[in-house]
C-alpha cells in the first residue's frame, strides 16, 4: 500500500483562523455510511466528496462515489450535502485522486474546467448538475497523477468565482514531500 493511498484516506488537519478542524474524504467506501451520517458524527469541519477522477484535455468529466451510487443516482446525495452544510460543515468536491485520467493541457483548459466545476457543482447553473441542486462549498485538489501544469491557473479561475457572491473555498491534499511536486505552484 503506497503512502499516497494511505495519505488520501487518513484524516487530515485543516488549518483555519480558529485553530483548525478535521477533514475527511467520503465516497470511496460503500461501508462508510451515508454522507449525512458522516456529518452527524460531529467529528468533521470539512467533508471532501471523492472523486471527480476524469477531467481536462477534452475528457468528459466523471465522478466516482464507489459503493454509494452511480450515474444519474448521484443527485440522491443532494439532501445529505444540505444536511451537512446546515451543521456548519463545508462540503467540497475532491478532484483527482490516486486513479483516473486527469490533467490540464493549457491555461484555457484550466478555465474550461473551472467553468464546468462552477456550473455543475458550485454556484453556477447547468441542466446536468450531477449532485442535484446542492451547491458545494468548494474544490479540493488531490492531484496525484499526470502533470503539475496549470493547477495554479485552475485555482485562480476558481477563486475568481468568489467575487460572484458565493465564497469558493479551495483546499488541497499535498503529498508528503514538500514542496509538493504536483501542487507546488497552486499552493
Amino acid at each position: 500500500m503506497s503512502w499516497t493511498f494511505i495519505f488520501s484516506f487518513l484524516l487530515v488537519l485543516v488549518a483555519s483562523a480558529n485553530g483548525g478542524g478535521i477533514a475527511v474524504y467520503w465516497g470511496q467506501n460503500g461501508n462508510e455510511g451515508t454522507l449525512a451520517e458522516t456529518c452527524a458524527t460531529g467529528n468533521y469541519k470539512f467533508v471532501n466528496v471523492a472523486f471527480l477522477y476524469s477531467f481536462g484535455k477534452g475528457r468528459t468529466p466523471k465522478l466516482d462515489l464507489a459503493g454509494h451510487c452511480a450515474g444519474h443516482e448521484y443527485a440522491k446525495i443532494s439532501p445529505d450535502i444540505q444536511s451537512c452544510q446546515a451543521r456548519g460543515i463545508k462540503v467540497m468536491l475532491s478532484i483527482g485522486g490516486g486513479a483516473g485520467s486527469y490533467s490540464l493541457a493549457s491555461k484555457d483548459d484550466a478555465r474550461q474546467v473551472a467553468t464546468y466545476l462552477w456550473n455543475n457543482f458550485l454556484g453556477g447553473k447547468s441542466p446536468s448538475r450531477p449532485l442535484g441542486m446542492a451547491v458545494l462549498d468548494g474544490i479540493d485538489f488531490d492531484i496525484e497523477l499526470g502533470s503539475s501544469k496549470h493547477y495554479d491557473d485552475l485555482a485562480r479561475y476558481l477563486s475568481a468565482y468568489s467575487s460572484k457572491g458565493k465564497k469558493v473555498y479551495l483546499t488541497a491534499a499535498p503529498q508528503c514531500p514538500y514542496p509538493d511536486a504536483m501542487l507546488g505552484a497552486a499552493l
